[in-house]
């Protein structure tokens, strides 16, 4: 725990005390709070303690994985747009749509959770964010992205797959950084987005890897 942790921690006790203190004191003279009075305090506290549990949870990885998450996703927003005009099969637009509505909702978390915590919200849509996140793992690279653009039907079906397994196989190790940072990814919100994108990801990657089986070893292929 940090300097700031502590000192944080240090007030919140101090002010727990000086609270119990007025309430023991009330009670010595027999003039214990009113219900109204305690429900009052009650709520107070509780408000007290999620603002700073929003304000302290969380470290610089956690806003880094979250900044660099969204830029992530957008790349896959790049590519899953691609299929209506790019002669998918319906199984590929599909696949497409609900990759779309998956990275944009987690995309919308992590957006919100920057901005409760006064941190700086990346666009997604802002030109110029691929070339941001090209080092992180899983991204396509400039030429890949460009084969894709260029393919059509069974071929664009193919490179798809492979290049979005590559890609959210880049974003769990994204997590698994994330999980192996000191002292990250330890509040529920943060712990719950980046848990929720792990299980997402990973499901896609099981059925992308059992749709491309099929594109290049035929239907009869074991699983």
């Amino acid at each position: 725990m940090n300097e700031a942790r502590i000192r944080t921690s240090l007030e919140k006790w101090g002010a727990a005390l000086v609270v119990a203190a007025l309430v023991a004191c009330g009670s010595a003279r027999g003039t214990a709070p009113s219900g109204e009075t305690s429900a009052s305090l009650d709520a107070a506290a509780v408000q007290a303690a999620r603002a700073d549990s929003v304000r302290q949870s969380y470290t610089d990885a956690d806003v880094a994985f979250m900044t660099d998450m969204i830029h992530h996703h957008a790349q896959a927003l790049v590519m899953a747009r691609m299929a209506p005009t790019h002669g998918a099969s319906g199984q590929l637009r599909t696949l497409s749509d609900r990759i779309i509505v998956g990275q944009n909702d987690e995309i919308a978390l992590m957006q919100t959770w920057l901005r409760n915590r006064g941190q700086p919200v990346p666009d997604p849509e802002a030109p110029g964010h691929a070339g941001h996140a090209m080092h992180m793992p899983g991204m396509l690279t400039e030429a890949q992205l460009a084969e894709l653009d260029a393919a059509r039907g069974a071929e664009w079906d193919r490179l798809f797959l492979t290049y979005m397994i590559q890609h959210h196989q880049g974003a769990l190790t994204m997590v698994e950084q994330l999980f192996a940072s000191y002292g990250a990814a330890q509040g529920d919100d943060m712990f719950r987005i980046a848990s929720g994108i792990a299980a997402d990801q990973t499901a896609e990657i099981d059925r992308m890897q059992s749709m491309l089986r099929e594109i290049v070893f035929g239907s009869s292929s074991s699983p």
